[in-house]
Formats: C-alpha cells, sequence, structure tokens
C-alpha cells in the first residue's frame, strides 16, 4: 500500500473522544480554504512509501494507544486508505477519519471500516465556493453529512468561525440547517490566524448565541481561547 505522510502526532486525548490515540497526517487536498491552517498538506510533495515508518510506529505503542485518527489535508485522497485502514485494526487499534467531505464515494466505500468520524461542514451548502474555492463543493459536502448521519457511526460535525465568512446570524442559521438535518454533535472552533493577521470574533461566540445552539444540539462543544469552553450536553 502507499500513503503519502506530513506528519505524526504521538499522542492526543482530544482528537479521537473517549480515546487515547496518535494523529497522522496525510498529504492533498483538493479545496483551497482561506483560513487553512495546514497549508503545507494541500499539495502531495513527497514520492514514496511512508506505510512501513508508520507501520513501525504503531508498533511500538500496542498497549498504549486505544485508536489512530487519519487527518490531513483530506485522508480520502490517498489511494491506500483503505488498505492502511485494515491492517492498522488488524493491530488492535481502532480508526477515526477527519475530513471535509469532499468526495462522497470515497467517503460511503470507508465509512464500514470506521469507528469515529470528525466532518468539517464549513458554511451554509450555498455559500461553500466562497470558502473552498470550489463550486460544487456544498454539494458534496452536504451529501457527505448524510452519507455519516445515516451510517449510525460515531461522529462529530464540525465549523471553523472565520468572521471574514460568518456573522452571528449566519453561525446561528448554519447551526439550524444542521440540527434539521440530524446532527447530535455539534463544536464551533475558533478561527486560527494565519502569521501576520489578526482575527477579531469573540462577538460571534457571546452567551446568548451560545446558549442558542446548544439548545438546538443534544451535544455542543465551544473550542475558543476567550470563551468558557466545554462539552454541553
Amino acid at each position: 500500500m502507499r500513503l503519502n505522510i506530513s506528519g505524526l502526532t504521538p499522542f492526543t486525548t482530544i482528537d479521537f473522544p473517549s480515546h487515547l490515540a496518535a494523529v497522522v497526517f496525510l498529504q492533498g487536498c483538493s479545496w483551497r480554504c482561506s483560513y487553512c491552517h495546514n497549508p503545507h498538506l494541500l499539495e502531495v510533495n513527497k514520492e514514496g512509501d511512508d506505510w512501513e515508518m508508520l507501520r513501525r510506529f504503531l508498533e511500538s505503542r500496542r498497549g498504549f494507544l486505544d485508536g489512530i485518527v487519519l487527518s490531513g489535508g483530506e485522508p480520502l485522497l490517498q489511494s491506500g486508505l483503505a488498505d492502511a485502514i485494515a491492517s492498522i485494526k488488524e493491530m488492535g487499534f481502532k480508526v477515526a477519519l477527519h475530513t471535509a467531505g469532499a468526495n462522497p464515494r470515497r467517503l460511503e466505500q470507508h465509512l464500514p471500516m470506521l469507528d469515529w468520524v470528525g466532518l468539517d461542514i464549513k458554511t451554509s451548502f450555498a455559500n461553500y465556493s466562497q470558502i473552498t474555492g470550489i463550486e460544487g463543493s456544498g454539494d458534496k459536502a452536504r451529501e457527505s453529512l448524510a452519507l455519516v448521519i445515516e451510517s449510525g457511526i460515531d461522529y462529530e460535525v464540525r465549523t471553523t468561525v472565520d468572521p471574514n465568512f460568518f456573522t452571528r446570524n449566519t453561525v446561528l442559521e448554519l447551526a439550524e440547517v444542521l440540527a434539521a438535518a440530524g446532527v447530535t454533535h455539534y463544536a464551533l472552533q475558533e478561527c486560527r490566524a494565519v502569521e501576520g493577521e489578526k482575527i477579531e470574533n469573540s462577538s460571534l461566540f457571546d452567551r446568548s448565541l451560545l446558549d442558542q445552539i446548544k439548545a438546538i444540539f443534544p451535544t455542543f462543544i465551544l473550542r475558543h481561547s476567550n470563551a468558557t469552553q466545554g462539552i454541553y450536553h
């Protein structure tokens, strides 16, 4: 099998809920989101197969880790992903996937192999191309969302809030659309500024707005540096 790996976080307690895990960052993404915090992963920029390196690491972590998170970039672009997942599970690890849902057909093929999915929903589906730079990307994300919900897999839907694209009202409107679609586990995340930029989005996380969003999801998570953080049930 072939994997193009850009990096590895050997231990995390937050990227795969209720599991001790490692995160594998895979190269390549078909979207070009303006606020991407992993721009170095957008292109597949090295040849070769990194699977053997990853396999040796996983063998050394048996008995210490519960699971492995496949992140990116967009992991579903990797041609060897299914074989990698199967091999990881044969070693006794659970597997989580972080995806933007850019390829619903690939997601559908891999869902039965996965234990958890973190799905990025970037904005209202009609406005997706403003963020991704790709026409039709909103339709892909909508289809992927439906696949995840219908699969019955454990998941989190998350939105990174960039004040260049969101207002208080549009944050709430998106949350209402997702709740109506059947999302039960939702997270809002603060947009990280890239070097040389300053982002001011504290007004998008005021208590009144958070209370309204919290009321429509069984589980709601806020990840924001300047507000009360945590999981709300």
